[in-house]
């Protein structure tokens, strides 16, 4: 096939089908990813389960978030230098090797480790495909082909939580573990992408001779790992102890380090520097930071919720998300379409963190008897807060960025992002895991005297049901009124409450539901600071022709028509 992309930097050649088949190849790559992000959710609870590490769930994230997002910018620089194509095969092949590594886990540990993994192959499909549209359409009508990308999104969004909970729910396939499939099934998808995308995308590239930042990308891994660390295991290890303040100082030194690092290479660096000379970029990135901590941390407990609380099945759980994801998909097709039109989009940007900053405030109503069209609605606003912004940001860093930086300002957007969900999902989940018990133990002492409680320890009908007495067993012999061994058994298998009575297992279920308020609250805040910050954001017009913006080129956006 021809070379479909243009030879010149201040043209932009391509007829739509050309775009069009080029977006093909790029859109299964993506199609993995996405899949990925959304399988996963609402089978966690299943496979924690059975790997008997409910309270260590973060670490399967965040392992995968953590690769992800360090290699982000190493793809964006590599792909500047040495081309993209090369480097998104290279990403689709490791991570369907980690695919299939993750389906052989056999504890929490393990599939920690191959997420891990995986994610070094997921860091480069979504800013590798993003910035290969980057160099072949104009910023103005990019909106228009990222729709497309959406529509994969959206797509995978739906399919994800309700495939993922499919598998989960089942005990076996083929002989195979259920949820184990939830992995393996991105093998076939991945080995068809990696040839759609080796007939598909045939670029013209012009090697820029420069070197690569490794000593950069060493000291991002010592300032973040630690932090990470600490923000997983600082409940068990004591917030102010000994091992805590340790990698409080390393993490610190390797973020300095980082800077230190990344100055001194000025162009050279992994993630220059300069670029957030440029307003937009950096407060873009900012805004980038903290919409991640929000959508991540929100996202990773909702599914947590309907399982545990409600108590739904995987593919329950996976339905009762499709407003989030019908939210999501209905506010990334209204913005792409009148960004395209109009060129305005810090609109939507202010617009999605008000409903993002609403949706979670209201989330903290939750109750554990919330009525599951109350949810919904909130999933929907949620979903259109993230649709709303996700690709609007992306779109400010683009045009803001030089046509030769594209691959580093598009993982710059990324990676920014993914920091963000990095540090949600740690931080949200060790505060709902360091506050279930202390909340299952006040419940306990408020539930267990009450007539409903008493009346079901003394029914026949509950006392016949093995599951049943073991539980009362269990809740006889302990000192502390069961609440103690209990909660902390709910925190390593909670699939015990899909078993015994609704009434002797309230106590759970308020618990869960008290400490998922004060993790939403906590993304609330946040996300209201990010909110704040939206509004410094200036506005540069999406133009039809190349991506070149530079502080000068800044205006600001008139006011709207009353």
């Amino acid at each position: 096939m021809a070379d479909l992309a243009p030879s010149s930097d201040d043209d932009f050649p391509l007829s739509h089908r050309q775009v069009l088949t080029i977006l093909t190849g790029l859109m299964m790559g993506m199609f993995l990813a996405a899949l990925d992000q959304t399988i996963v959710a609402t089978a966690i609870r299943t496979i924690s389960d059975d790997l008997h590490g409910l309270s260590e769930q973060a670490w399967v994230t965040t392992a995968y978030l953590i690769t992800s997002t360090i290699v982000t910018p190493l793809y964006g620089k590599l792909s500047d230098i040495y081309g993209r194509k090369k480097f998104f095969l290279t990403a689709i092949s490791i991570f369907i090797a980690g695919s299939a590594l993750c389906s052989f886990a056999n504890s929490m540990l393990e599939l920690a480790f191959f997420r891990a993994f995986q994610g070094l192959g997921a860091g480069g499909l979504f800013a590798l495909a993003l910035a290969i549209i980057g160099d072949i359409v104009p910023p103005r009508e990019r909106a228009r082909y990222q729709g497309y990308f959406l529509a994969v999104f959206g797509t995978s969004s739906v399919l994800g939580p309700v495939v993922g909970g499919f598998f989960a729910g089942q005990s076996s396939i083929l002989g195979i573990t259920g949820w184990r499939w939830v992995f393996l099934v991105n093998v076939p998808v991945g080995i068809v992408a990696l040839g759609v995308v080796a007939r598909t995308l045939h670029l013209h590239h012009h090697r820029l001779n420069h070197r690569i930042d490794w000593w950069g990308a060493l000291a991002l891994v010592i300032g973040f790992v630690p932090l990470l660390l600490v923000a997983e295991q600082g409940r068990d290890w004591g917030w102010a102890s000994g091992r805590a303040i340790t990698a409080y100082l390393i993490g610190a030194v390797g973020l300095l380090a980082f800077v230190l690092v990344e100055r001194s290479l000025g162009d050279e660096a992994l993630l220059p520097l300069k670029l957030f000379n440029n307003p937009t970029i950096r407060i873009a990135s900012i805004v980038s930071v903290i919409v991640g901590m929000a959508m991540f941390g929100g996202i990773s407990l909702l599914p947590l919720y309907m399982q545990i609380v409600k108590g739904s099945s995987p593919t329950e759980a996976g339905l009762q998300l499709l407003p989030l994801t019908l939210g999501i998909m209905s506010g990334s097709v209204i913005a792409g379409q009148l960004i395209s039109r109009t060129g305005r989009y810090r609109r939507f940007i202010r617009t999605g963190g008000g409903l993002l900053t609403g949706a979670l405030v209201l989330l903290y109503f939750l109750r554990y008897d919330t009525p599951y069209w109350e949810l919904a609605v909130v999933c929907l606003v949620f979903g259109l807060g993230l649709g709303f912004m996700m690709q609007p940001l992306t779109l400010a860093v683009q045009n803001a960025a030089d046509r030769r930086d594209m691959g580093v300002a598009t993982s710059s957007a990324t990676f920014t992002r993914q920091i963000g969900g990095t540090l949600g999902v740690a931080v949200f989940l060790s505060i709902l895991f360091s506050t279930v018990p202390d909340k299952i133990a006040a419940a306990f002492k408020t539930i267990m005297p009450s007539a409903e409680f008493q009346a079901a320890t003394k029914d026949p009908a509950v006392l016949a049901d093995p599951a049943n007495a073991a539980f009362l067993k269990q809740l006889a012999e302990s000192r502390s009124g069961g609440q103690s061994s209990l909660s902390a058994g709910a925190l390593s298998d909670s699939s015990f409450l899909n078993h015994i009575d609704p009434r002797l297992a309230k106590p759970f279920f308020v618990g869960y539901a008290d400490s998922m308020d004060l993790v939403f609250i906590c993304a609330a805040a946040v996300m209201a600071v990010g909110w704040a910050v939206i509004f410094l954001l200036p506005h540069v017009e999406l133009r039809g022709g190349p991506a070149r913006a530079n502080p000068d080129e800044l205006a600001p956006e008139p006011a709207l028509p009353h």
